[in-house]
């Protein structure tokens, strides 16, 4: 059994933060990543721990709304020596520094973002500080570790984006890694120019990044403002289903766990300086999906006829600056480091919605005071009967 030993820092910078950094001889590999409280961060850590076991993550995470550090709860004993989580804010560069400075990370995978395109409609600032000024902070702190340790090869800083930067699409094509940036949110055009922050500090400083722009993500630990895990709960409580204009906007779908494997694939064997479009293969409009969780739905519940769920759909006002369709185009990723989506859409979306039926008592956590304060200011004035409690979302 290896070794190992403990030593405990504090930070005193708008509050004290107490962790731990954990140090065995085992760890071949230290790994920041950002958000991991989050939706996508969450998968990933869970699935990076268990298919590469020399990892150690350092899990930094603001805990806004959406992140829940009790998404680990039940790896404690198994994996705790190889996650620990830190309280902090990436633009906290005191507290980068020190993270850099113990532990000498080979990776950073940037998932911390503000991510909700309807939240960034009513409150853009917080996307520019987190999204841009967040960034630009964690790329400086990456930058000055990497030049101390004298440019190690293998490190690599690693922006998970989206697809949302490059506006919309008509009905045909696809998003190519060269497809020039054209956001319509306040949201896309802050990770927009996070990436251009990234992209700008490989070709003047050299730092090796990599970019990697995803579509619509689904699977567990989904926060439910988005249309997925929002739809499954209003069916379950028998309250309207609205969908934004006449619903027929189209996005690709791409399993959580696939996304996951991806960026692993990324940071291991990427090149440094390029981007990789990530995407689930699996175009459908949101009035599809949301037909589609009704028919599932009603089969689990025994519902049928007259109590159909299908009869909660209500169209709405669609929101301003809406993109019409996104779809990724994969060869590069596929032809460069043989990555495709490996779960089939209709099987990993029964899973997902038997994921939040089975986990009702995480949702239940998680749908705080403040996040029912929010749903309600963004839809007050659309017309959706006596309901306001939760509505539907995309990314």
């Amino acid at each position: 059994m290896a070794s190992v030993f403990f030593s405990g820092l504090s930070v005193n910078n708008e509050g004290i933060r107490d962790y731990w950094i954990f140090m065995g001889e085992n760890i071949k590999k230290r790994i920041l990543v950002t958000g991991g409280s989050g939706f996508i961060g969450t998968n990933f850590i869970r699935h990076a721990l268990t298919v590469r076991p020399d990892w150690h993550i350092v899990n930094l995470d603001a805990l806004t709304y959406a992140g829940n550090p009790a998404n680990f709860d039940a790896l404690k004993s198994e994996l705790g020596e190889r996650l620990h989580f830190v309280h902090g804010d990436i633009r906290d560069t005191i507290l980068l520094e020190q993270l850099f400075s113990k532990e000498n990370f080979e990776y950073v995978i940037h998932f911390a973002a503000e991510s909700h395109v309807d939240r960034s409609i009513l409150g853009p600032k917080a996307f520019v500080d987190t999204n841009v000024q967040g960034t630009f902070c964690l790329l400086e702190v990456s930058l000055k570790s990497w030049e101390d340790r004298g440019r190690p090869e293998g490190f690599c800083f690693l922006h998970v984006s989206t697809d949302e930067v490059y506006g919309s699409l008509g009905p045909q094509g696809h998003f190519k890694e060269e497809t020039p940036y054209d956001p319509s949110s306040p949201y896309s055009a802050s990770k927009a120019s996070s990436d251009h922050f990234v992209k700008a500090y490989f070709h003047t400083y050299n730092l090796p990044t990599i970019i990697t722009n995803c579509s619509n993500n689904y699977g567990p630990y989904q926060f439910p403002e988005k249309l997925i895990p929002l739809m499954i709960l209003n069916i379950l409580d028998g309250k309207p289903l609205p969908v934004y204009g006449d619903g027929k906007n189209v996005r690709d779908w791409l399993y959580v766990v696939d996304h996951c494997e991806a960026i692993i694939k990324a940071v291991e064997g990427g090149k440094p300086g390029e981007t990789y479009n990530i995407g689930g293969n699996a175009e459908r409009q949101n009035i599809e999906i949301v037909n589609l969780l009704c028919d599932l739905m009603d089969n689990r519940l025994s519902r049928s006829g007259n109590g159909s769920s299908r009869k909660l759909i209500q169209y709405v006002a669609d929101r301003p600056g809406h993109d019409r369709r996104y779809a990724i185009d994969m060869t590069k990723i596929k032809m460069e480091l043989g990555w495709s989506p490996k779960h089939c859409f209709e099987d990993a979306f029964e899973i997902t919605i038997d994921w939040y039926l089975k986990n009702m008592d995480w949702v239940k956590s998680i749908q705080s005071g403040d996040y029912r304060k929010w749903i309600e200011k963004n839809y007050q004035d659309r017309k959706l009967g006596t309901s306001t409690d939760r509505f539907v979302g995309e990314k």
